[in-house]
C-alpha cells in the first residue's frame, strides 16, 4: 500500500525562529522571499505603532495598520491567485478575518465607544497570531513562489543575533 503524505502546512526548508515572544522584527522572522520578508518587516512596524498609540495617535495607528493590511493581504492573495497556490481558500479566510476585525475597531473609535486599549489589546492579538500565521501559512507561500520563480527551497541568510 502506497503512503500518501498529508499535505505540508508549512515547507519543510522554512526556518523556524528561535522564539517569537519578541515584539520586534528580526532575521529570525525570515522566510526567504524577499518581497514577503519586506511586508512581515512592515507588519512589525504598523503593528508597534497600534501598541504605542495614545488617544492622539490612535486613528491614524489604526488606519496605517488597515491600510496596511489591505495592501499586504492583497499582495498575497494576488501571488496565490495568479500561481494557483493550493492553499490559497484557507489562508485568505485568516486574512478576510483579520480585517474584519480591523473594521469592527475602526467603527467602534469612530463612534466613540473605544479608545487605545482596545486598539493596544488588537496589537497584542496580533503580534500573539502572526508568528503562527507566517510559520504555516506564509512559509509554504513563500516556498511555492521561490519555487515557482527559482527551482528550489528558499534560502535564508541571517545575521548573527538576530
Amino acid at each position: 500500500m502506497a503512503h500518501t503524505a498529508a499535505p505540508a502546512t508549512q515547507h519543510l526548508a522554512a526556518p523556524r525562529p528561535a522564539a517569537d515572544d519578541s515584539l520586534l522584527w528580526s532575521d529570525a522572522r525570515k522566510l526567504g522571499y524577499a518581497p514577503l520578508d519586506a511586508t512581515h518587516r512592515e507588519f512589525y512596524t504598523v503593528v508597534l505603532h497600534l501598541l504605542a498609540c495614545d488617544a492622539a495617535t490612535a486613528a491614524a495607528a489604526l488606519a496605517a495598520f488597515e491600510a496596511h493590511a489591505v495592501a499586504h493581504f492583497g499582495q498575497e492573495e494576488a501571488w496565490m491567485r495568479d500561481t494557483a497556490f493550493p492553499a490559497a481558500g484557507c489562508h485568505a479566510d485568516e486574512h478576510a478575518a483579520v480585517l474584519a476585525s480591523v473594521h469592527e475597531v475602526q467603527a467602534l473609535l469612530a463612534d466613540g465607544r473605544a479608545g487605545p486599549p482596545l486598539l493596544h489589546s488588537l496589537a497584542e492579538h496580533l503580534l500573539a497570531w502572526f508568528p503562527g500565521h507566517a510559520d504555516h501559512m506564509d512559509s509554504a507561500l513563500a516556498g511555492w513562489m521561490v519555487k515557482r520563480s527559482h527551482g528550489g527551497a528558499p534560502v535564508v541568510l541571517r545575521r548573527r543575533g538576530g
